[in-house]
């Protein structure tokens, strides 16, 4: 939104300077993007009239004028202009003036005839690139008058950086009538005596579609003189707005949209066959517009049409068929309320925009209608004569303004201020929002020229923007937090980083919705959370697993030859639960647990001369997750061979604490494998963070000062035998009878297999760590409690000691 300073200040004139005008206009959410002055700085230039001309003797492009610049007597000066003319009135720069540039004006000599001054052209004064000739100021232009008074030079620009609720903004009235209610001062709405009603001529207009057009008004005009000069003030208000002069029906047109923010159209009567209907368009039409270009309109657009077809986009733009020239001496004007929803992006359609279109699709004001369009009519008939129509005023289908309800409460709620309630009701009074006070709240019914207000926010955001954004003080946000310790037997899950990071493993972050292959290949989820509208068509779930996301992370680095990954994510999965409907993080139907998950790939260790490079295998990450897991429980973590749909039939384990499955543990599925090409298996866990992140409290016991038994037990058990099942029964058997209370740990160190056996057995070679806290063992004790383990062991397991 482009106008002048001198347009706004006359229907509003508060007393404050431009740059002040221009903070407040900001700050109340009108951004003032730029404030550019009119014209260039310049000083000694006058109204002049050409009063002779003669050729210059010595040259042929040169004239000798005598020029009546006021000051008395004639004053000589040399130029060279083509359109330089006896009885012509133009900008004359005095001795001494100074131009843009910084261009000093003296008296000087043009091959040997002197000359007291220079005749200007826009360009030299800055005012446009015109340098084809002397700027022409009229026949009413008084001489002697400086050209800056004249042309009113000392003005400035406004560009508003306007946001799209604004539409009330785009119009010099608009922003006017922001100013007011900002500054107090009074606002002068541009009004002319009504046109009388000299003929009883009328269009008949039917309206088709209501959805389309709420409100239809129009008129005739006969007799006008289309080819008459646009007025010089109507030109100069509309240049400096951005709008370029095409003739004077057209100007006023423009004039009166960008004045009161009313687009408008005039169709040439002659041209018009028949009546006028408003209607959607049919498949097949076409429409040729002002612009040049043919367009195929269908059922969504809508149109203006005669008898013989469609002759306008409805709210865009006119059509050539029934345009008004120079020589067009009856017209019609129409100005409707088009609703914005059947405007929005209609001219985007055809890649272009309109001003009528900008304005149309953020909402006009529907009320002022007739007003506007009367307005319209005497500027036309003050420009241009002629005679008018009655008023046809049709009101078909207008919007429903309900009220919006303001608790004061809740505004200083929000503001963190107490704005009074005498304060916001003259806030309401001034911007002109009719409103009905009831005990702490104010009920709003927004104008016909408001479609910004609908709920309690816009308007509590009308109470800041006049109350002053810079007069909410800049505090921060104060809270009683009451800042509870963490349970010591519970670490963060920052530990849990650290610890990962302490394992060489390096932390990722992926997306939390994945591709739905993956939850049915990594997850067996055959039902996962779908997302409504999924930021890309592969990643439509949300994930139910961090397994998926850690194979990519290792197929990438692979691609681009990483050889060696190692990898943990800390993060949520989303699972279906109709159980779930509080907490925090509460979704209905949604269960949303933290989990820690990690993927190794490569060698085990970083290449180097000392170690003989090999895979990663099941085991290397067992041993990860179990210093993971260290000290988490009082029972060691078990891992009980399982299948699960991401891991390898005979290679996965199921981590159970406490008889409680916290994870999984295991080489990637061999199908899976092969779809990520990678060339060897990474080995990958996913654990469930909230419950390893349970540590309990450490119970203290004596430090034994006697030395450590340690002995060696090997026996043959059967193939099927596991090594846990061997360690399970040992430690139930010591922590059933207190005479083996001194075994303070069991460990296996050795399995053998001899092939030469006809039977299925295995040798597992167990060491145990034997310690009283008062006495040094002998060994005939150390003795005792290997023979209970052992015969426990042959009995339960069908041991039998190797020899």
């Amino acid at each position: 939104m482009q106008f002048p300073e001198s347009w706004l200040r006359a229907l509003t004139n508060p007393a404050i300077s431009t740059d002040e005008l221009a903070h407040q206009l900001t700050m109340a959410g009108l951004e003032v993007e730029e404030a550019e002055p009119v014209a260039p700085a310049f000083s000694g230039v006058v109204v002049a009239q050409v009063l002779a001309l003669e050729p210059h003797p010595n040259a042929d492009k040169l004239r000798v004028c005598k020029v009546d610049a006021g000051q008395g007597e004639p004053l000589q000066i040399v130029c060279g202009a083509p359109n330089v003319a006896v009885g012509m009135k133009v900008p004359l720069a005095t001795v001494g003036a100074r131009l843009p540039g910084d261009i000093k004006i003296g008296v000087a000599k043009m091959r040997g005839v002197e000359s007291a001054g220079m005749l200007c052209s826009a360009r030299e004064l800055g005012l446009s690139q015109d340098h084809a000739g002397l700027l022409d100021l009229g026949a009413d232009a008084t001489v002697g008058v400086p050209v800056r008074e004249w042309l009113q030079l000392d003005d400035t620009v406004f560009t508003l950086k306007l946001t799209p609720n604004k539409a009330d903004c785009l119009s010099v009235l608009g922003v006017a009538r922001e100013v007011s209610a900002l500054t107090g001062a009074p606002l002068a709405a541009p009004r002319l005596d009504p046109v009388a009603v000299a003929i009883d001529d009328r269009v008949p207009v039917t309206v088709h579609a209501p959805d389309l057009c709420g409100r239809y008004v129009g008129r005739v005009v006969r007799g006008v003189d289309a080819s008459v000069p646009t007025p010089e003030w109507i030109k100069r208000r509309l240049e400096r707005a951005g709008q370029r002069s095409i003739s004077a029906l057209v100007d006023i047109s423009n004039y009166v949209m960008l004045e009161l923010g009313r687009p408008s159209h005039v169709f040439d009567l002659a041209k018009v066959r028949g009546g006028l209907h408003v209607r959607w368009g049919q498949p097949g039409e076409q429409v040729l517009l002002l612009n040049g270009q043919t367009v195929e309109v269908d059922e969504q657009v809508g149109v203006i049409a005669d008898d013989n077809g469609p002759e306008c986009l409805a709210g865009i733009m006119g059509g050539e068929t029934t345009s008004v020239s120079t020589e067009t001496r009856d017209i019609y004007l129409e100005a409707a309320f088009w609703w914005p929803a059947s405007i929005a992006g209609r001219a985007r359609r055809y890649n272009f925009s309109t001003d009528a279109s900008h304005r149309f699709e953020r909402g006009v004001d529907y009320a002022n209608i007739p007003a506007d369009l009367e307005y319209l009519t005497s500027l036309i008939v003050r420009v241009c004569g002629g005679q008018a129509g009655p008023v046809d005023d049709q009101v078909v289908n207008l919007p429903e303004r309900k009220p919006v309800r303001l608790r004061v409460a809740r505004c200083h709620q929000v503001l963190g201020v107490d704005v009074p309630e005498d304060e916001i009701a003259d806030i309401f009074t001034r911007l002109g929002l009719p409103f009905v006070r009831e005990p702490g709240v104010f009920v709003v019914t927004p104008p016909s020229f408001r479609f910004d207000i609908e709920i309690e926010e816009d308007l509590i955001e009308e109470v800041a923007r006049v109350h002053g954004f810079e007069r909410i003080p800049d505090l921060p946000p104060l809270a009683r937090a009451a800042v509870s310790a963490m349970p010591e037997e519970r670490h963060s899950f920052h530990a849990l980083r650290h610890t990962m990071a302490d394992l060489d493993y390096q932390e990722v972050i992926n997306f939390s919705f994945v591709e739905a292959e993956w939850e049915r290949d990594y997850a067996g989820n055959a039902d996962p959370i779908r997302l409504l509208n999924p930021i890309a068509s592969q990643l439509s779930v949300m994930r139910s697993s961090l397994i998926g996301g850690l194979v990519a992370n290792a197929q990438y680095n692979v691609n681009r030859k990483t050889s060696r990954v190692r990898v943990f994510e800390l993060g949520r999965v989303f699972w279906r639960d109709a159980a779930v409907a509080d907490g925090p993080l509460a979704v209905a139907g949604v269960n949303q647990p933290m989990r820690l998950a990690g993927l190794a790939y490569g060698p085990a260790v970083e290449e180097q001369w000392g170690t003989q490079t090999r895979q990663v295998d099941f085991y290397d990450v067992k041993a990860d997750v179990e210093a993971l897991l260290a000290g988490g429980s009082n029972q060691a973590p078990r891992f009980v061979p399982d299948a699960h749909p991401a891991l390898h039939p005979g290679r996965s384990a199921r981590i159970v604490i406490d008889g409680e499955t916290v994870g999984w543990l295991g080489e990637l599925h061999p199908r899976w494998l092969q779809r990520a090409e990678l060339p060897h298996a990474p080995v990958v866990f996913e654990l469930d963070a909230d419950r390893i992140a349970v540590r309990p409290l450490p119970s203290l016991r004596e430090i034994s000062r006697q030395p450590v038994v340690i002995r060696d037990l090997a026996l043959w058990v059967a193939e099927a035998v596991t090594a846990q099942q061997m360690l399970d029964t040992v430690r139930h058997l010591v922590a059933k009878e207190p005479e083996l209370a001194v075994v303070q740990d069991a460990r296996i160190f050795d399995v053998w297999r001899d092939k030469s056996l006809l039977e299925k057995e295995k040798s597992l070679a167990f060491r145990f760590w034997l310690q009283d806290t008062s006495v040094t063992l002998d060994d005939a004790r150390v003795e005792a409690c290997l023979a209970r383990i052992r015969a426990a062991l042959e009995s339960e397991h069908g041991a039998r000691l190797r020899v």
